[in-house]
């Protein structure tokens, strides 16, 4: 039944009719009492126990969700720490061996974009099943492979059974939080650089006292046992009836009078902007450290020393978010990442570098994952998932241009000067489209 109430604020009446779409409302706390009373079902006794956002119940669930990503995310550091015994064993190039990447990076984008769906329309926990079949069959497969391109192409299993830990699981998050919302997605999206920390120590381990097949074959088996644990303690924690069900899931809460697709272009295109320019210090900064005469040792601990401060920018990027919105914290981000782009052309000393790479991991880390929040604050929860895992695959695509282009341009020029300066005018791109959006934003807000 259509029920009409006045506008205290405004002076007029409107019909109160799909609330959750209203951006920026004048009075939050009446408006997720009217969504609720629009979608109320016919007979409520057959509605489900109605879950609230930001309880205990919702951080149980994310400490389960950061720990199962944490596990799965084995899939994006396995093959960096065998490639060397693996390309002696097989008699290969470095170049070929390294391919076993490539198609776990592509995995893992396209496996995003399809996990999301299944994430969206039946639950994270049939995602989740899904990518942990995957992710044991493809290790163990791995193992017993006998030649190299069937370790090649196993890979592309290994970053599908990846995926789904990482853009999906945000998105799912998301549904969960409202006042913490921001800081619960950068909580699950440091799960990809917490196993970054604890699993290239661990298989290095196993390498080096039982070889790379057996302890691949060990990864497959401990992952697909573990992770189908934590899995089904947090399906308990969801309910078994009611792990498809977004109704409870806070409604969006900013309008930018864009449709979902235009919004979600825009987005892919600012992705791979500010991860073409990422991907310039992320990919080559070991190689450049060698050039410079300082050794790839030193790279090597610059690159952790950025991954260090990742996990920090990403944590309090998350806490921002809450305070300030999406947009404005990847805007933040942004522009720091072209400062920090910056410094890099005029220092380039052994202190300078390590200070810098510090300040480019603290500003970048936070950026990704603020895609996933800007996502869940303007679209409905329904496509979420879908739409962050079709964001990520872009930003994936942008890390792997930007690398690729990178490379390039130190081959014609013979420096990384020029390679540094793409970055920054891929960034500027990115911080364009940031402020456009945050202008629309504020536009449609004085309209309201």
């Amino acid at each position: 039944m259509l029920r009409i109430a006045p506008e205290r604020r405004l002076g007029f009446v409107v019909p109160h009719l799909h609330a959750q779409y209203r951006a920026m409302l004048l009075d939050p706390e009446a408006a997720r009492d009217e969504v609720g009373e629009v979608h109320a079902p016919a007979d409520s006794s057959k509605r489900p126990a109605a879950f609230t956002p930001d309880s205990r119940q919702a951080w149980v669930r994310l400490a389960l969700a950061l720990l199962i990503g944490s596990i799965g995310s084995v899939g994006m550091w396995s093959v960096v720490v065998v490639l060397p015994v693996v390309q002696a064993e097989f008699g290969a190039t470095r170049g070929a061996v390294s391919l076993a990447f490539t198609l776990t990076v592509l995995g893992f984008g396209l496996g995003g974009v399809a996990t999301g769906r299944i994430t969206d329309r039946f639950g994270i926990v049939a995602a989740m099943a899904l990518s942990i079949g995957f992710l044991g069959t493809a290790y163990v497969l791995a193992g017993f492979s006998t030649t190299l391109w069937q370790f090649i192409a196993v890979h592309f299993l290994i970053g599908l059974g990846t995926s789904a830990t990482f853009a999906p699981l945000m998105a799912e998050a998301s549904h969960w939080f409202e006042r913490y919302r921001g800081l619960a997605v950068t909580i699950v999206a440091a799960g990809n650089y917490v196993g970054g920390a604890i699993w290239p120590p661990l298989i290095n381990f196993g390498v080096q006292s039982v070889g790379w097949r057996t302890s691949h074959i060990a990864i497959g088996l401990f992952c697909a046992v573990t992770m189908t644990i934590v899995l089904l303690l947090l399906r308990a924690r969801m309910g078994g009836d009611r792990v498809r069900n977004h109704d409870n899931a806070p409604p969006p809460r900013v309008d930018l009078g864009l449709s979902t697709n235009t919004l979600t272009a825009l987005l892919c295109i600012a992705g791979i902007s500010c991860c073409v320019a990422m991907a310039m210090p992320q990919v080559h900064i070991v190689a450049y450290c060698g050039d410079l005469g300082y050794g790839v040792a030193r790279g090597a601990e610059m690159l952790s020393l950025m991954m260090a401060f990742g996990v920090v920018s990403r944590i309090g990027s998350g806490f921002l978010a809450d305070k300030i919105g999406g947009i404005r914290t990847l805007l933040i981000g942004s522009v720091a990442q072209g400062v920090a782009l910056l410094f890099y052309l005029f220092f380039d000393g052994l202190t300078s570098l390590y200070i810098i790479s510090a300040m480019f991991g603290l500003f970048q880390g936070g950026i990704v994952p603020s895609y996933a929040i800007i996502v869940r604050e303007s679209m409905p929860a329904s496509e979420a998932a879908t739409r962050v895992g079709i964001v990520i695959l872009a930003s994936v695509f942008g890390m792997s241009l930007g690398g690729y282009v990178s490379g390039v341009i130190f081959d014609t020029t013979g420096s990384y000067a020029a390679a540094f300066l793409n970055g920054l005018a891929w960034n500027a791109l990115n911080v364009t489209i940031m402020v456009a959006l945050l202008i629309r934003a504020r536009s449609r807000l004085a309209l309201a």
